[in-house]
């Protein structure tokens, strides 16, 4: 993810691993997409043009097909990727292809040595890592600290249904509306110290998972099992609260 864009042949491209890497596709289907592109096309010399045959080689030293794409080659394959996080993604990318080629026109001599070549490539790619790293760490801050979303809600209010129903049901107890009020308090109660709010619907997406691992360990305070059998006698036949 630390080379989105790279420069090849004084021109700020991508490699069609690198595209598969971040947008959470399989290799051989991004090469698919272009070769389709390619092979579809009426003029085949136009898409040649966006999409260079390289080769790289893997962990066991075999040589494996990959492409370098321009700007335009990477729109083309990327235009057929949707969702919020692709969209997240393209946004990078368009990011990493301008800030290598404005730092393409910005050089007062083009390299000239492979040398040369190597050391701007290297420091363009640490620049536009460094900004990418930032916008990703802005965007996941703001991801987490957004409010949770409807359907998380309801999940999790029935989750807090669902367990003290379940330790009602797991001790055989037999329990009026008052004392029932009672088991609620109890986990709402938890539920807000665990994440520091003061009301549910103040629950952030930062706090889904603390809140789902809380209610797989839920079970009532002593206190709180105290003034349910102070509320009312047991039923006869039933077990102890505690």
């Amino acid at each position: 993810m630390n080379k989105l864009v790279v420069m090849k042949n004084q021109q700020a491209v991508t490699t069609s691993l690198a595209v598969a890497q971040a947008f959470d596709k399989k290799h051989k289907h991004v090469l698919e997409a272009i070769n389709n592109k390619i092979d579809s096309a009426e003029n085949s010399a136009q898409y040649k043009n966006m999409f260079m045959e390289s080769f790289y080689q893997d962990s066991s030293g075999k040589q494996n097909k990959m492409y370098y794409m321009n700007r335009d080659g990477f729109t083309f394959i990327a235009m057929g990727f949707t969702g919020r996080k692709a969209d997240e993604f393209k946004f990078k990318y368009i990011q990493a292809f301008n800030a290598m080629e404005e730092q393409i026109r910005n050089q007062q001599r083009l390299p000239q040595s492979p040398t040369e070549m190597l050391k701007l490539a290297v420091a363009s790619t640490l620049e536009t890592a460094d900004k990418v790293e930032k916008l990703t760490t802005r965007m996941d801050d703001l991801e987490q600290n957004a409010s949770i979303d409807p359907g998380e809600y309801n999940y999790l209010s029935k989750r807090i249904s669902s367990e003290v129903q379940n330790y009602i049901t797991a001790h055989h107890l037999n329990l009026n509306n008052k004392q029932r009020a009672q088991l609620y308090k109890d986990i709402n109660r938890g539920v807000k110290e665990v994440t520091g709010v003061k009301t549910r619907s103040q629950l952030r997406k930062k706090d889904f998972e603390t809140v789902d691992r809380y209610l797989m360990d839920w079970v009532p305070s002593r206190a709180t099992l105290m003034i349910i059998e102070q509320i009312g006698d047991e039923a006869k036949g039933q077990e102890r609260l505690f």
